[in-house]
Protein backbone atom coordinates (compact mmCIF):
# COMPACT_ATOMS: atom_id res chain seq x y z
CA UNK A 1 0.00 0.00 0.00
CA UNK A 2 1.07 3.65 -0.89
CA UNK A 3 -0.41 6.90 -0.13
CA UNK A 4 -0.58 9.87 -2.21
CA UNK A 5 -0.48 13.35 -1.32
CA UNK A 6 -1.37 16.12 -3.97
CA UNK A 7 0.15 19.23 -3.44
CA UNK A 8 0.34 22.21 -6.25
CA UNK A 9 3.77 21.27 -7.21
CA UNK A 10 2.44 17.84 -8.13
CA UNK A 11 2.41 14.52 -6.25
CA UNK A 12 3.99 13.18 -3.49
CA UNK A 13 4.31 8.96 -2.84
CA UNK A 14 4.65 7.55 0.60
CA UNK A 15 5.43 4.36 1.65
CA UNK A 16 3.33 2.48 3.70
CA UNK A 17 6.25 1.11 6.41
CA UNK A 18 7.24 5.61 6.37
CA UNK A 19 3.81 6.28 7.60
CA UNK A 20 3.84 2.84 9.72
CA UNK A 21 7.17 3.97 11.21
CA UNK A 22 5.84 7.59 11.90
CA UNK A 23 3.14 5.79 13.65
CA UNK A 24 5.42 3.80 15.88
CA UNK A 25 7.87 6.63 16.72
CA UNK A 26 4.92 8.91 17.69
CA UNK A 27 3.18 6.50 19.90
CA UNK A 28 6.13 5.67 21.72
CA UNK A 29 6.84 9.69 22.45
CA UNK A 30 4.19 9.30 25.07
CA UNK A 31 4.05 8.87 28.42
CA UNK A 32 2.89 5.79 29.87
CA UNK A 33 4.10 3.54 27.01
CA UNK A 34 6.39 0.74 27.95
CA UNK A 35 6.26 -0.28 24.21
CA UNK A 36 4.78 -1.90 20.82
CA UNK A 37 3.97 -5.48 20.53
CA UNK A 38 2.73 -7.36 18.52
CA UNK A 39 1.12 -11.22 18.05
CA UNK A 40 2.49 -14.23 16.58
CA UNK A 41 -0.21 -16.07 14.78
CA UNK A 42 0.69 -19.51 15.76
CA UNK A 43 0.93 -19.58 19.74
CA UNK A 44 -1.41 -16.00 20.80
CA UNK A 45 2.14 -14.95 22.48
CA UNK A 46 2.68 -11.59 22.48
CA UNK A 47 5.92 -10.37 21.18
CA UNK A 48 7.63 -7.27 22.41
CA UNK A 49 9.28 -5.27 19.93
CA UNK A 50 12.00 -2.90 19.71
CA UNK A 51 12.45 0.50 17.75
CA UNK A 52 13.65 -1.30 15.05
CA UNK A 53 10.40 -3.03 14.53
CA UNK A 54 8.28 -0.27 14.96
CA UNK A 55 5.88 -0.96 12.02
CA UNK A 56 4.93 -4.34 13.16
CA UNK A 57 2.87 -2.76 16.57
CA UNK A 58 0.87 -0.87 13.95
CA UNK A 59 -1.53 -1.49 10.93
CA UNK A 60 -2.66 1.04 8.66
CA UNK A 61 -5.81 0.98 6.25
CA UNK A 62 -6.53 3.34 3.47
CA UNK A 63 -10.23 4.53 3.32
CA UNK A 64 -11.37 6.81 0.47
CA UNK A 65 -8.43 9.47 1.05
CA UNK A 66 -7.84 8.73 4.89
CA UNK A 67 -6.36 6.21 6.81
CA UNK A 68 -7.34 4.08 9.82
CA UNK A 69 -4.86 3.52 12.49
CA UNK A 70 -4.29 0.32 14.74
CA UNK A 71 -1.77 0.34 17.50
CA UNK A 72 -0.87 -2.83 19.58
CA UNK A 73 0.74 -1.83 22.89
CA UNK A 74 2.24 -2.37 26.08
CA UNK A 75 1.69 0.37 28.96
CA UNK A 76 3.09 0.76 32.52
CA UNK A 77 1.19 0.01 35.49
CA UNK A 78 -0.12 2.26 38.15
CA UNK A 79 -0.77 5.04 34.40
CA UNK A 80 -4.78 5.60 33.53
CA UNK A 81 -5.15 3.44 30.81
CA UNK A 82 -7.35 5.26 29.29
CA UNK A 83 -5.01 8.78 29.62
CA UNK A 84 -2.22 7.09 28.51
CA UNK A 85 -4.77 6.07 24.80
CA UNK A 86 -5.87 9.58 23.99
CA UNK A 87 -2.30 11.30 24.27
CA UNK A 88 -1.75 8.32 21.70
CA UNK A 89 -4.51 9.12 19.50
CA UNK A 90 -4.13 12.56 19.41
CA UNK A 91 -0.10 12.17 19.42
CA UNK A 92 -0.17 9.93 16.15
CA UNK A 93 -2.87 11.90 14.29
CA UNK A 94 -0.66 15.37 14.46
CA UNK A 95 2.14 13.51 13.74
CA UNK A 96 1.04 11.53 10.85
CA UNK A 97 -1.23 14.31 9.44
CA UNK A 98 1.80 17.50 10.15
CA UNK A 99 4.88 15.45 8.48
CA UNK A 100 2.84 13.36 5.70
CA UNK A 101 -0.08 15.77 4.85
CA UNK A 102 -2.51 12.21 4.76
CA UNK A 103 -5.43 12.86 7.09
CA UNK A 104 -6.45 10.11 9.73
CA UNK A 105 -9.95 9.02 9.63
CA UNK A 106 -9.46 6.78 13.57
CA UNK A 107 -6.62 5.64 14.96
CA UNK A 108 -7.81 2.23 17.62
CA UNK A 109 -5.51 1.16 20.32
CA UNK A 110 -5.40 -2.53 21.70
CA UNK A 111 -3.83 -2.85 25.25
CA UNK A 112 -1.97 -6.12 24.65
CA UNK A 113 -0.37 -6.32 28.50
CA UNK A 114 0.89 -3.93 31.29
CA UNK A 115 4.55 -4.01 32.92
CA UNK A 116 4.51 -4.20 36.61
Amino acid sequence: MECKVKTNDGTIFISEDVMMKVVGYAALECYGIVAMCGKRATDGLVEWLGRENLSKGVQIRNVGDMLDVDLFIIVEYGISIAEVCKTIVDTVRYKLESMTGVKVRKVSISVEGIRI
